[in-house]
Protein backbone atom coordinates (compact mmCIF):
# COMPACT_ATOMS: atom_id res chain seq x y z
CA UNK A 1 0.00 0.00 0.00
CA UNK A 2 2.75 2.38 1.23
CA UNK A 3 6.38 2.09 -0.02
CA UNK A 4 9.39 3.67 0.51
CA UNK A 5 12.80 2.94 -0.91
CA UNK A 6 16.39 4.82 -0.34
CA UNK A 7 15.38 7.72 1.21
CA UNK A 8 17.28 10.81 2.08
CA UNK A 9 16.27 14.03 3.98
CA UNK A 10 18.45 16.63 4.57
CA UNK A 11 17.53 20.24 6.54
CA UNK A 12 20.29 22.17 4.73
CA UNK A 13 23.35 20.84 4.94
CA UNK A 14 22.32 18.19 7.28
CA UNK A 15 21.44 15.02 6.45
CA UNK A 16 18.74 13.52 8.67
CA UNK A 17 17.64 9.98 6.97
CA UNK A 18 20.14 7.86 5.42
CA UNK A 19 18.62 5.31 2.86
CA UNK A 20 15.68 4.57 4.91
CA UNK A 21 13.19 2.18 2.93
CA UNK A 22 9.87 0.70 4.40
CA UNK A 23 6.72 -1.26 3.14
CA UNK A 24 3.35 -0.74 4.39
CA UNK A 25 0.40 -3.35 3.52
CA UNK A 26 -3.04 -2.85 3.31
CA UNK A 27 -4.92 -3.92 6.40
CA UNK A 28 -1.79 -4.45 8.91
CA UNK A 29 -0.69 -1.73 11.32
CA UNK A 30 2.98 -0.81 11.08
CA UNK A 31 5.35 0.79 13.27
CA UNK A 32 8.69 2.63 13.09
CA UNK A 33 9.83 2.76 16.89
CA UNK A 34 13.27 4.78 18.32
CA UNK A 35 14.25 7.44 20.45
CA UNK A 36 13.77 11.07 20.57
CA UNK A 37 15.76 12.47 17.69
CA UNK A 38 15.72 9.27 15.53
CA UNK A 39 14.09 10.88 12.78
CA UNK A 40 10.72 9.35 13.21
CA UNK A 41 8.90 12.48 12.35
CA UNK A 42 10.96 13.73 9.83
CA UNK A 43 10.09 10.37 7.92
CA UNK A 44 6.34 10.48 8.63
CA UNK A 45 6.87 14.65 7.37
CA UNK A 46 8.59 13.03 3.83
CA UNK A 47 5.55 10.54 3.58
CA UNK A 48 3.05 12.98 3.81
CA UNK A 49 4.38 15.58 1.59
CA UNK A 50 5.88 18.17 3.97
CA UNK A 51 9.22 17.54 3.31
CA UNK A 52 11.19 16.65 0.30
CA UNK A 53 13.56 13.56 0.16
CA UNK A 54 16.81 14.42 -1.64
CA UNK A 55 16.92 10.82 -2.86
CA UNK A 56 14.58 7.79 -3.07
CA UNK A 57 10.97 7.98 -4.11
CA UNK A 58 7.36 7.02 -1.83
CA UNK A 59 4.75 5.45 -3.78
CA UNK A 60 1.41 5.00 -2.12
CA UNK A 61 -1.43 2.58 -3.87
CA UNK A 62 0.74 2.32 -7.04
CA UNK A 63 1.62 6.26 -7.61
CA UNK A 64 5.02 7.88 -6.87
CA UNK A 65 3.90 10.69 -4.56
CA UNK A 66 7.04 12.28 -3.28
CA UNK A 67 6.57 15.11 -5.48
CA UNK A 68 3.14 15.68 -4.73
CA UNK A 69 1.78 18.82 -2.78
CA UNK A 70 0.81 17.82 0.77
CA UNK A 71 -3.01 18.40 -0.26
CA UNK A 72 -3.07 16.14 -2.90
CA UNK A 73 -1.41 13.25 -0.91
CA UNK A 74 -4.45 13.92 1.83
CA UNK A 75 -6.97 13.29 -1.06
CA UNK A 76 -5.32 10.27 -1.51
CA UNK A 77 -6.10 8.97 1.51
CA UNK A 78 -2.45 9.46 3.19
CA UNK A 79 -3.02 11.00 6.49
CA UNK A 80 -0.86 12.10 9.20
CA UNK A 81 -2.24 12.99 12.82
CA UNK A 82 1.49 15.16 13.83
CA UNK A 83 3.17 14.82 17.13
CA UNK A 84 1.97 17.01 19.83
CA UNK A 85 -1.79 17.22 18.65
CA UNK A 86 -1.51 20.65 17.13
CA UNK A 87 -5.40 21.79 17.56
CA UNK A 88 -6.53 24.95 16.53
CA UNK A 89 -6.89 25.90 20.08
CA UNK A 90 -9.17 29.33 19.60
CA UNK A 91 -11.60 27.33 17.58
CA UNK A 92 -14.43 24.70 18.68
CA UNK A 93 -14.30 20.83 18.52
CA UNK A 94 -16.67 20.57 15.61
CA UNK A 95 -14.64 23.50 13.87
CA UNK A 96 -11.60 21.72 14.06
CA UNK A 97 -13.35 18.29 13.12
CA UNK A 98 -14.49 20.13 10.58
CA UNK A 99 -11.61 21.35 8.80
CA UNK A 100 -10.62 17.46 8.37
CA UNK A 101 -12.93 17.23 6.07
CA UNK A 102 -12.16 20.29 4.14
CA UNK A 103 -11.47 18.29 0.54
CA UNK A 104 -14.27 17.42 -1.77
CA UNK A 105 -14.50 13.97 -1.43
CA UNK A 106 -14.46 14.03 2.51
CA UNK A 107 -16.64 16.96 2.61
CA UNK A 108 -19.54 15.04 0.74
CA UNK A 109 -19.54 12.66 3.83
CA UNK A 110 -18.98 14.70 6.68
CA UNK A 111 -21.88 13.83 8.59
CA UNK A 112 -21.52 10.10 8.28
CA UNK A 113 -18.31 10.84 9.11
CA UNK A 114 -18.77 12.82 12.52
CA UNK A 115 -20.94 10.39 13.68
CA UNK A 116 -17.71 7.92 13.27
CA UNK A 117 -15.52 9.83 15.41
CA UNK A 118 -18.46 10.10 18.09
CA UNK A 119 -18.68 6.52 18.50
CA UNK A 120 -15.10 6.04 18.87
CA UNK A 121 -14.92 9.41 20.83
CA UNK A 122 -18.07 10.08 22.63
CA UNK A 123 -16.38 12.86 24.93
CA UNK A 124 -16.18 14.85 22.42
CA UNK A 125 -19.94 15.45 21.24
CA UNK A 126 -19.91 16.32 24.77
CA UNK A 127 -17.28 19.03 23.98
CA UNK A 128 -18.75 20.37 20.28
CA UNK A 129 -18.56 24.03 21.43
CA UNK A 130 -15.59 23.87 23.55
CA UNK A 131 -12.86 25.53 22.61
CA UNK A 132 -10.05 22.86 21.33
CA UNK A 133 -7.26 24.32 23.89
CA UNK A 134 -9.45 23.87 27.14
CA UNK A 135 -9.85 20.15 26.53
CA UNK A 136 -7.26 17.94 28.58
CA UNK A 137 -4.26 16.48 26.86
CA UNK A 138 -5.81 12.88 26.16
CA UNK A 139 -8.97 15.40 24.83
CA UNK A 140 -7.05 16.95 22.66
CA UNK A 141 -5.28 14.12 20.70
CA UNK A 142 -8.90 12.28 20.68
CA UNK A 143 -9.66 15.23 18.73
CA UNK A 144 -6.84 15.59 16.43
CA UNK A 145 -6.93 11.31 15.52
CA UNK A 146 -10.82 12.24 15.12
CA UNK A 147 -9.55 15.36 12.54
CA UNK A 148 -7.17 13.18 10.83
CA UNK A 149 -10.07 10.24 10.65
CA UNK A 150 -12.91 13.19 8.88
CA UNK A 151 -10.17 13.30 5.55
CA UNK A 152 -10.93 9.49 4.95
CA UNK A 153 -7.79 8.14 5.16
CA UNK A 154 -7.16 4.76 3.98
CA UNK A 155 -3.60 5.27 5.86
CA UNK A 156 -3.50 7.03 9.02
CA UNK A 157 -0.22 7.64 9.96
CA UNK A 158 0.28 8.85 13.91
CA UNK A 159 3.12 10.45 15.19
CA UNK A 160 3.67 9.85 19.04
CA UNK A 161 -0.23 9.50 19.99
CA UNK A 162 0.69 8.55 23.66
CA UNK A 163 3.39 11.24 24.42
CA UNK A 164 2.60 13.23 27.24
CA UNK A 165 -0.68 11.17 28.57
CA UNK A 166 -1.41 9.51 31.51
CA UNK A 167 -1.26 5.41 31.70
CA UNK A 168 -4.81 5.12 31.80
CA UNK A 169 -4.71 7.29 28.69
CA UNK A 170 -2.05 5.61 26.50
CA UNK A 171 -4.04 2.53 26.75
CA UNK A 172 -7.59 3.91 25.89
CA UNK A 173 -5.60 5.54 22.52
CA UNK A 174 -3.80 2.38 21.69
CA UNK A 175 -7.40 0.56 21.85
CA UNK A 176 -8.71 3.15 19.66
CA UNK A 177 -6.06 2.32 17.52
CA UNK A 178 -6.69 -1.17 17.63
CA UNK A 179 -10.31 -0.28 16.63
CA UNK A 180 -9.85 2.14 13.71
CA UNK A 181 -7.35 -0.43 12.38
CA UNK A 182 -10.00 -3.05 12.82
CA UNK A 183 -12.88 -1.05 11.08
CA UNK A 184 -11.04 -1.00 7.75
CA UNK A 185 -7.95 1.53 8.17
CA UNK A 186 -4.14 0.35 7.55
CA UNK A 187 -1.95 2.43 10.15
CA UNK A 188 1.87 3.43 10.10
CA UNK A 189 2.14 4.73 13.82
CA UNK A 190 5.90 6.41 15.19
CA UNK A 191 5.99 6.03 18.81
CA UNK A 192 9.05 5.94 21.66
CA UNK A 193 6.50 3.62 23.36
CA UNK A 194 8.24 0.69 22.60
CA UNK A 195 6.75 -1.92 23.68
CA UNK A 196 3.24 -1.05 23.25
CA UNK A 197 4.01 -0.48 19.80
CA UNK A 198 5.21 -3.88 18.80
CA UNK A 199 3.02 -5.52 20.53
CA UNK A 200 -0.12 -4.29 18.95
CA UNK A 201 1.82 -3.63 15.39
CA UNK A 202 2.53 -6.87 12.60
CA UNK A 203 5.39 -5.35 11.21
CA UNK A 204 7.98 -3.13 13.36
CA UNK A 205 10.79 -1.18 11.71
CA UNK A 206 13.49 0.61 14.47
CA UNK A 207 15.51 3.53 13.59
CA UNK A 208 18.40 5.05 14.71
CA UNK A 209 20.33 8.50 13.73
CA UNK A 210 18.14 8.33 10.49
CA UNK A 211 18.55 4.87 9.71
CA UNK A 212 16.43 1.13 9.84
CA UNK A 213 18.69 -0.97 11.78
CA UNK A 214 15.79 -3.94 12.46
CA UNK A 215 13.12 -4.64 10.88
CA UNK A 216 11.05 -7.71 10.52
CA UNK A 217 7.23 -9.24 12.42
CA UNK A 218 6.78 -6.71 15.49
CA UNK A 219 6.35 -9.75 18.21
CA UNK A 220 9.94 -11.06 17.00
CA UNK A 221 11.62 -7.79 17.34
CA UNK A 222 10.45 -7.61 20.98
CA UNK A 223 12.34 -10.97 21.93
CA UNK A 224 15.58 -9.44 20.14
CA UNK A 225 18.39 -8.85 22.47
CA UNK A 226 19.24 -5.59 21.22
CA UNK A 227 15.52 -3.65 21.92
CA UNK A 228 15.38 -5.60 25.00
CA UNK A 229 18.63 -3.53 26.16
CA UNK A 230 18.36 -0.61 24.61
CA UNK A 231 14.69 0.25 24.60
CA UNK A 232 12.90 -2.43 27.16
CA UNK A 233 15.81 -2.32 30.08
CA UNK A 234 15.70 -5.77 30.10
Amino acid sequence: MLRASRIDVHYGDAQVLFGVGLEVKGQEIATIVGANGAGKSTLLKTLGGILRPTAGEVWFLGERIDQLPSHKIVDRGLVRIPEGRKVFPSMSVIENLELGSYLPKAKAKRTENLEKVFELFPVLKLRLVQSAGTLSGGEQQMLAIGRGLMSLPRLLMLDEPSLGLAPILVKQIFATIREINRQGTTVLLVEQNVFNALDMASEGYILENGRIVLQGKAKSLLNNDHIKEAYLGL
